[in-house]
């Protein structure tokens, strides 16, 4: 079995996460496939090969030669809910211009297109996401696994594998059991395009703004009636509209308004809050405390709550103090004839939860792009490319 047939076979398996849930892993899907990964590893003998009663799976590859490395990949088994609905993967062969998909959604006028003429395409019919976020990484993964088992398998370090559940909800490296790994460092295969390599990701905080308000109707509400869907509107008003997704890039940082829903008594915001740099994230949460404040004075003691829960921390501070990991991926790549491109992660990743948990762990690309959208996509010579690398990651002396 291939790279590219192994992530065709792993993307039909319905592994979208759920926030609202308070299991682990959050969906039952994630345990189906996790089985069938646990049960491959076993077939090409990896004796310790298992799923423990998280829905973790982890395996170990023993080194072959005398190396004393003890490296890590690890990438998640679950998928965005931005676009529900079937996967139904394409293979279309690019010879330039837009993609017509099967259900009439069109991909065109991305940048990077122009890059993959000539290349075999993976795409989504148009009805949901594809999954290469992450089943891309879980496939090369795999791929490099049965690899090193083959009795012609160069010589390599030992390889701790791990996949996990729930990485998109943020809950990945929850449960994770990093002394059981075993491994000195590791490296998260969960980026876009071949050759990105990042070590710095965002400070992260989910916010919860609750207004609860008081009901009277609106033909003697004068002086009386307290909207809460209208403060919530002027709280969310007061926010820099020039810090939201939509407006940054880079190492700027904003505040995303991820769900809202409210009426006259009772009305939630839902936002996540995102920065590089620690003083900012830092202040970007003080400034929607002090809204809070701000509108309480105005409309009385209680009328708004925040709630803000920090989620993960820049990875940065950690991985400046691992330089050898930093080299050891980018000569792999270098060795691959691929440029590496070190750019910061707007978003996070296992990794960054796993290097404040004691296991040094950067991001590696997958080769895919447009992640979380019905026009995700993955060349088969990027799926490929990795495999490669991800090779010379574990030859390497």
């Amino acid at each position: 079995m291939s790279v590219v047939e192994r992530f065709l076979r792993y993307v039909r398996f319905e592994t979208t996460s759920d926030e609202a849930s308070n299991t682990c892993p959050s969906t039952p899907g994630q345990l189906v496939l996790g089985k069938q990964l646990a049960k491959e590893l076993q077939e090409m003998g990896l004796s310790d090969a298992r799923q423990d009663e998280h829905g973790y799976v982890y395996a170990t590859v023993p080194a072959k030669g005398n190396s004393s490395v003890k490296l890590g990949l690890i990438a998640h088994m679950d998928t965005s809910d931005a676009v529900k609905g079937p996967t139904d993967p394409q293979i279309v062969h690019y010879e330039g211009g837009p993609v017509t998909l099967k259900n009439g959604t069109v991909i065109e006028g991305f940048s990077f297109m122009d890059h993959l003429i000539g290349q075999d395409l993976i795409v989504t019919s148009g009805d949901s996401v594809l999954g290469a976020d992450d089943k891309a990484g879980v496939a090369e993964i795999m791929e490099l696994a049965y690899r090193l088992t083959q009795p012609d398998a160069p010589d390599h370090c030992e390889v701790h594998i791990g996949f996990t559940p729930d990485e998109e909800i943020g809950r990945g490296a929850d449960l994770f059991d990093v002394e059981h790994f075993g491994a000195d460092f590791a490296y998260t295969v969960d980026g876009g395009a071949l050759g990105e390599f990042e070590y710095e990701n965002f400070n992260a905080a989910s916010c919860m703004v609750t207004v609860t308000g008081l009901s009277i109707h609106p033909g003697s509400a004068k002086n009386q009636m307290k909207n809460a869907a209208s403060i919530a509107a002027l709280f969310h008003s007061m926010l820099p509209e020039a810090e939201t997704p939509e407006h940054t890039e880079g190492y700027e940082g904003f505040y995303h308004l991820h769900g809202m829903q409210g009426d006259c008594e009772k009305a939630t915001l839902v936002y996540i809050i995102r920065d590089h740099d620690r003083d900012r994230f830092e202040a970007r949460k003080v400034f929607m405390l002090k809204l809070t404040e701000m509108l309480n004075t105005r409309f009385g003691e209680g009328t708004v709550r925040c709630d803000i829960k920090d989620s993960y921390y820049n990875m940065r501070e950690i991985m400046e103090q691992h330089k050898d990991v930093l080299d050891r991926a980018q000569k792999a790549f270098l060795q691959c004839d691929i440029s590496p491109q070190v750019q910061p992660i707007r978003g996070g990743t296992d990794g960054a939860r796993l290097s404040y948990m004691g296991l040094p762990c950067p991001n590696l690309s997958t080769g895919g792009y447009n992640f979380h959208s019905r026009k995700e996509l993955i060349p088969v010579q990027s799926l490929e490319k990795m495999v490669e690398v991800l090779e010379k990651l574990v030859t390497m002396q």
